[in-house]
């Protein structure tokens, strides 16, 4: 999943948030050098990615990109994922889209001192151009899409996968539809599990 949807499965909960977002720059046991709120939503990001590459619903989603994008599908269904969550926020949370990202943009802002110098440097852009509010809009995605392909040196080529989005994008939606209850379910039992392990071996 990307940002937008592991911020979401934080639970509101601020630090664990953090954990959530920065994870992918935290490698191996490297996590245990952050304080223990912020090491669950570490964990609780890797325990989200495991479930997410391995379930039949995400691999239907991925094999329609796999013969043009190659090992970069994945990634790409997580842009489109996070633009169904965007678009269908208020199914998901009573708060509105713009206030939980405000509030989230304050939140990262209050713990720029823990940040991985690799966040630190795109923060102010991600805030800046709004990229979480809008992943609501194919013109965000595109705008996604476009910047991660720079990143690739151009060799993804996707930005040119919103082609894929607009042809099968009823597809695409009812699979992010039928997976994300599933992953809500999930993350629920995962958060709970990870707080007592780590907090049980202070």
């Amino acid at each position: 999943m990307n940002y937008l949807a592991h911020i979401y499965l934080s639970e509101n909960d601020e630090k664990v948030a953090i954990g959530n977002f920065i994870s992918d720059s935290i490698r191996g046991k490297k996590y245990l050098d952050y304080p223990k709120e912020i090491q669950v939503g570490i964990l609780l990001h890797r325990e989200i990615d495991t479930f997410t590459d391995a379930h039949p619903v995400v691999r239907k989603s991925t094999k329609r990109l796999h013969e043009n994008y190659g090992h970069y599908a994945g990634v790409i269904v997580d842009v489109f994922y996070d633009h169904f969550l965007a678009k269908n926020w208020s199914k998901y949370s009573t708060v509105p889209l713009d206030e939980f990202i405000q509030n989230f943009y304050s939140n990262l802002t209050n713990h720029k001192a823990v940040l991985p110098k690799k966040i630190k440097a795109f923060m102010p852009f991600m805030i800046e151009d709004n990229w979480l509010l809008n992943y609501q809009h194919l013109d965000g995605i595109q705008m996604v899409l476009n910047g991660i392909n720079r990143r690739t040196n151009y060799r993804s080529k996707m930005h040119l996968a919103l082609t894929e989005l607009q042809e099968f994008y009823v597809e695409f939606e009812t699979e992010f539809t039928l997976f994300f209850k599933e992953l809500i379910e999930l993350t629920h039992l995962k958060h709970t599990e990870i707080k007592e392990k780590i907090y049980t071996n202070t």
